[in-house]
């Protein structure tokens, strides 16, 4: 551990009203990449990162990340949720960026050491909080003619945060966009900031005009739904079936992924297919998946020439999808039906095997 992590500096933050936004914490794992390898990496306590102002990440946006959450369990222990697959999506990721992907065991170590070094801000058990883990991995090499990066960094640092949506589980309203976020054949199947820069101005204009969200729609044809700026879509028709979009151009959401597998494994018909726009409609309710959103319900969906409006009570299906989800990402269940889960939880501790 580098010496320049502040030790024993217990965190001062009211839990409950955390929000969702960064707070710096003691130390995070950084690794370098140069002359062709990967270094062994390591924590520091360094907040900063230095750049040069011809680094390819600034001119040509070569940088991917992931996201995922540490938990406190009613019974004291650390765990993450399902990290192995955020292992292997950066990977995927970075071949599509021409990235060198990280060597095997350095994402999972990079969880481990960061978590363990900032326990104390892993936010307590019932405080509706988590310690979110930002993995990114960029291009330093100062560029000035189009072409890759020879040399990397890859970072993971943690911060404490409360839900992404205020209004926790209070219905989202959402509008169609008239803008498109990935094109055929491009980007937007990784999770490459360069996609997320898409939908800034759109996301502004939205809040301006009283919307959480935009929904958009394949830029090829503008029939099919795809996903929001921040998160995945799911719907339930009135035979209770569990839908989700299929397209090329949209995020492989590992909460999506768990969502349908947990719909499947409760009884329920769970598909992943083509969503046509104008058959929104006919679901009875929907939600907005991600690591960050977890599962927040859909309220109404502006359409432009009219809104759809979604009933949301306790008792519907995307509540029982969301309180299931949360009930094993705190360690509470290890079986849903038939199903076992308790491989999908990592328990961070002092010695424990980093995994792959």
């Amino acid at each position: 551990m580098s010496e320049d992590i502040k030790k024993n500096e217990k965190p001062q933050l009211d839990w409950a009203n955390l929000g969702f936004g960064y707070h710096e914490t003691p130390a995070r794992f950084v690794a370098h990449f140069t002359d062709g390898k990967w270094d062994e990496g390591g924590l520091t306590g360094d907040a900063n990162v230095v750049l040069s102002e011809s680094a390819c990440v600034l001119h040509y946006s070569q940088a991917v990340f992931e996201g995922l959450k540490a938990y406190r369990t009613e019974d004291g222990r650390i765990i993450c949720f399902r990290p192995e697959l955020n292992a292997q999506r950066i990977n995927d990721s970075c071949e599509r960026m021409a990235m060198p992907t990280l060597p095997d065991g350095m994402f999972m170590r990079a969880v481990d050491e960061t978590v363990l070094a900032n326990a104390d801000y892993v936010p307590p058990y019932g405080s509706g909080a988590s310690l979110y883990l930002r993995p990114i991995a960029f291009g330093t090499t100062p560029v000035v003619g189009v072409k890759p990066a020879l040399d990397y960094e890859f970072r993971l640092f943690a911060t404490p945060v409360g839900p992404y949506f205020k209004g926790g589980m209070k219905p989202l309203r959402l509008r169609l966009s008239l803008l498109d976020r990935a094109a055929p054949h491009g980007t937007g199947h990784i999770k490459a900031g360069l996609n997320y820069a898409m939908s800034l101005y759109n996301i502004v204009d939205a809040h301006r005009n009283g919307y959480d969200e935009n929904i958009y729609l394949d830029s090829a044809t503008r029939t099919f739904v795809e996903e929001t700026g921040g998160a995945n879509l799911i719907f339930v028709d009135k035979n209770g079936t569990v839908v989700t979009p299929l397209s090329d151009t949209i995020l492989p959401s590992i909460t999506r992924r768990s969502l349908m597998e947990i719909a499947a494994a409760l009884g329920l018909k769970a598909e992943t297919r083509r969503v046509r726009a104008d058959e929104l409609g006919e679901f009875v309710c929907a939600g907005l998946c991600g690591t960050a959103a977890v599962i927040s319900p859909v309220g109404s969906i502006d359409t432009g020439s009219g809104t759809i409006t979604y009933e949301s009570t306790e008792h519907d299906v995307i509540h029982t999808l969301y309180s299931t989800l949360r009930a094993i990402q705190l360690g509470k269940l290890t079986r849903v039906g038939d199903t076992d889960v308790s491989s999908w939880v990592h328990e961070v501790r002092q010695g424990a095997p980093a995994g792959k």
